[in-house]
Parts: C-alpha cells; structure tokens; sequence
C-alpha cells in the first residue's frame, strides 16, 4: 500500500471531493481544531483505525488486505477512476446463445457439465425493498398451493438438473454475515436436497463503514451492528481464496465455476453453455443480453484500446461527457448480467499471484450509517464488482443470452412482474414465459416500494398483466380480487386512499368505465 501525507485541510475536503456535495458539518470538531494548529497526519494513521476495529472483531489477514486495497484507492486516487470512451471499443459481435446450441454435441456436454459447480451470491438483504431478512427467503409466487421462495426455487433448479443429466453439480451460496444464519436455516429444512463432501456455505467478508468527516471507521453506539457493511460481490474473489473452496473442488474434479446473483431465477445450470465454455478454452465468461432503454444506465462490457481486454464499464466509471455514448444502446448493445463462468485453475493461479485480493476498480457507495435515517452520519461503503475480474485475463470471452436468462428482482416493480400471470413456475422450476418481453411497470414509491407496502395493496395477489402494454400507479391504490390490467395502464393520484373493486378492468382511463364511449 502507498501512503501519501495528507493536511488535515485535504482530508477534510475528502467529503467535498468523494461525497458529490455532501456538505461537512461540525466545524469545532477536533478535526477543525487540529487543522488551525497546522497538524499533518498520515493515510497509514486513519487507516490503522480501521484495521484495528477489524481485528478486534477478529477478522483475517486477507480480509483486512482486501480493504486495505479500497481504502488507499478511494483516499489516494481520484473520486472516480473513468474509463473514457475515447480510450474502448464496443463490442458488438458476440456469439448468440442459439447459434451457440446449434454447433454443441449436447450428449458430449454432459461430460463438460459434469465438471460444473454452481456458486450463488446470496449477501444481499433486499433492503431496497424495507427487507430485513435475506432476499432469497422473499416468496416470489405459489406453486402447487406453495408459496416458493426464490431459495426453494433455486434449489429445486439444482436438484433437477442433479436428477435429470446424473450430475453431482454442487451448489454453494456465498452468504454475508447478515444472511448466513436465516439461510442455512431454511436449506437444513429442504428434505430434498443434500450435499456431502463440497460447503454449502462460504461467508463473505466484512468492513468498516468510513465516516466521511473523519475518514474513520463510523461509530453508531445505537446499532453497532450499522458500523459494518459487505464489499461488494467483488468480494467473492478474496472469500474463495480464503475459503479453500476452489482446491476442494478440484481435488474432486470439477473445472469449471458458474456464478450469478441470488435474485436471478433466470441463471439456471445449463449444459449448453458449459461446453461451450469448455470449448473456447476462456479463462472467464460472461453473459450479456442485449441493452433496451430500461437497461441505458446498466454496467456495460467494452473492449480496452490499449490491452484488447474486455472491461465491465458501470455508469459511475463514465465521464459526464461520455454519458450519452455510454448510453447509447446501438453503440454498446450489450450489458452485463452478472451470470459468469470461470475457470477454476485460472482463477486459483490469479488469486495466487496476487495473494488473494484481486486489484478491482473501487465503488464509492455514498450513503448514511442507518440508511433509514436520513439525518444520520453520513458515509462511505468502498465496493468492487465480480465482473470487473474480466479485465484481468487474456482470453476472456462473452456469450449473448436470451432475456430468459436474466430476470433480477431489485424492486417491488419487478417483484410485481415476477408474482404475475406472465410467468409460470414449471414442474423443473423454470420461470417461463412467452417472449420475456415485459410491460415497464411503476409503482408509487411512496406505497409500494417496502414489501410490507407492497403485499398490503394486493392482499389478492397481482392484477393480470397478459394485456398490458405497461402499467404505471399514482397515489395510493388497494386491488381486489381478479383485476385485469390492459394497453397502458395508469392509475392517477386522488389524494386520497382509493380502492380498484373486484373483477374491473384498469386501462389508459383508469379503471374502465361501464359505459360505452
């Protein structure tokens, strides 16, 4: 790590620089009054604070490296690393998921799936939603009079790719210190699915929230438990090594490591694409689909001018005035699912040669240490993203997939989709569909965005959406049973409480009159 001195006047206008107008508060704080003294402190100095919380709370060596790395990213460098366009190519010609099946012996590619594990990243507590519980444990729809949850789904994926193609396909999920104990919970209680001989579980690891006044760990003596925060799913990478995980399952002969997000019922095992992975000899690929206007201001896949490696481009790596470039989804068609194969002895050899913590772009995550509190410290979470590894390997390679391989939950308007009559939830837990082509849906934030909000205003389930072209919601609506949604749906603001009866029709007008025009 490489310290610089700092004044305390530039540490001071850390918040300024790296919070995006995050004004500072307190100005007779010690801090102030050092600064007035003229005193210089060192990085090393603040940062030591930092790794001495970690170790107090007995946190390893690589983990307390890993956030090393961010921390003298986010204090040394610029607040944001941008990746100019002038300096990447877009990728345009990549190979097609059914172009792909077209050319693979899908009796060979047994062999190749057979030599598979499958990773889940399972950290994410779905606050976005008001949840206090892991997102994976949020029921998404019912089957067969069950509610199934996106874990029980998950599940009953991997067990029947186990029982259909005669594969071991183990299944591991990387938990976070907030999701561990409710999820294995509810994985012990599944009578069908067991596992010997690889975890199901790893643990990501854990850091310190910095207060951006101080640059130090935050300090919330109300909820201690606020003062920490995960590093982001980049954090797979040191967990792995950590872990031992990827010697364990080379020792029992698996090659090759599928990942992708807890939240995706999409990122099903697939035969085809493991050999096709097995074929083309990458170290790393990912799965992108193609961009639609929902999609402008998702993390794209560039090529880099100088290298020729490809790179995961996220809109905060973007300078304003690339913007509508990156934006541009003709110019970058593609996007980044976060669905990603890796080879394991790649991946060993990489971890190895850089002890464990891979050197990834930094994310700024500007928040407040109770982030239901808007009054409370404000703060800064250092993050990295899984995708980003791309740029660190020669020879790393994409694949385009169909939208049926990509269905995110991150709010309760896709959460809406997902529970709709568009989907249904088959005997082999695919999440089917016609098209996987979706009506936009907004809901009002101010009642829908927490899932206790949410399942208030629909006691009866989801009003069907098989006519809908989208269906956007003002104001506060409750439904009742059997509502039919049709052409752009919207219903506006009364100001008041309002109620959508049984069995009516909601569509441009509102709820359809019963007489004709």
């Amino acid at each position: 790590m490489h310290f610089v001195s700092c004044s305390i006047r530039q540490i001071e206008g850390w918040a300024a620089t790296l919070g995006h107008g995050i004004a500072h508060v307190g100005a007779d704080t010690d801090r102030a009054r050092n600064r007035r003294k003229g005193l210089v402190i060192t990085m090393v100095d603040v940062f030591e604070r930092s790794a001495h919380k970690m170790r107090s709370q007995g946190m390893s060596d690589t983990a307390i490296a890993q956030f090393e790395h961010l921390y003298d990213v986010w204090a040394n460098e610029e607040d944001t690393s941008y990746i100019h366009e002038a300096d990447v190519e877009p990728i345009t010609d990549i190979p097609n998921f059914h172009d792909v099946y077209e050319t693979i012996n899908h009796d060979k590619a047994v062999d190749a799936f057979a030599k598979t594990a499958f990773l889940k990243l399972n950290g994410g507590l779905g606050t976005s939603m008001g949840l206090d519980y892991a997102k994976s444990l949020l029921p998404v729809r019912r089957h067969k009079a069950r509610p199934m949850r996106f874990l029980d789904i998950i599940l009953g994926q991997v067990g029947t790719a186990r029982t259909r193609l005669g594969v071991e396909l183990p299944l591991t999920f990387m938990n976070s210190f907030r999701t561990s104990k409710d999820t294995m919970e509810a994985i012990a209680k599944n009578r069908h699915f067991t596992q010997e001989g690889v975890p199901v579980e790893i643990v990501q690891h854990v850091e310190p929230k910095i207060d951006l006044e101080t640059g130090e760990p935050v300090q919330w003596p109300a909820n201690p438990d606020l003062e920490w925060c995960p590093p982001g799913h980049g954090d797979l990478y040191s967990t792995l090594y950590e872990s031992g995980l990827l010697a364990i399952l080379e020792e029992r002969g698996f090659r090759y490591l599928f990942i992708s997000n807890s939240d995706n019922l999409g990122a099903r095992p697939s035969r085809t694409l493991a050999q096709h992975f097995e074929n083309t000899g990458a170290p790393i690929m990912i799965e992108v689909a193609r961009r639609t206007e929902a999609d402008r201001k998702g993390g794209h896949i560039v090529r880099d001018r100088v290298t020729g490696r490809l790179m995961l481009r996220e809109m905060t790596q973007v300078d304003p005035r690339d913007r509508g470039a990156a934006m541009d989804i003709h110019k970058h068609p593609f996007f980044n699912t976060n669905n990603i194969w890796v080879r394991i002895d790649a991946l060993r050899r990489m971890l190895d040669e850089h002890g464990g913590v891979l050197p990834l772009p930094v994310i700024r995550n500007y928040k407040t240490v109770a982030p239901t509190d808007p009054a409370s410290t404000k703060v800064v979470q250092l993050e990295t993203a899984m995708g980003a590894a791309v740029n660190l390997f020669n020879g790393a390679i994409c694949v385009q997939v169909d939208r049926m391989r990509f269905l995110p939950v991150k709010t309760t308007d896709d959460l809406f989709i997902m529970r709709s009559d568009r989907f249904h939830l088959t005997d082999s837990y695919e999440m089917e569909d016609g098209d996987y082509h979706f009506p936009n849906v907004e809901l009002d934030k101010r009642y829908y965005k927490n899932i206790q909000d949410f399942e208030e205003r629909f006691p009866y389930g989801v009003p069907s959406i098989a006519a809908a072209a989208s269906f956007r919601v003002e104001g506060d609506w409750t439904f009742g049973r059997n509502v039919s949604l049709f052409g752009d749906a919207r219903l506006t603001d009364s100001g008041r409480p309002s109620y959508v009866p049984n069995g009516e029709f909601v569509g441009p007008q509102g709820v359809e009159p019963d007489e004709w025009l």
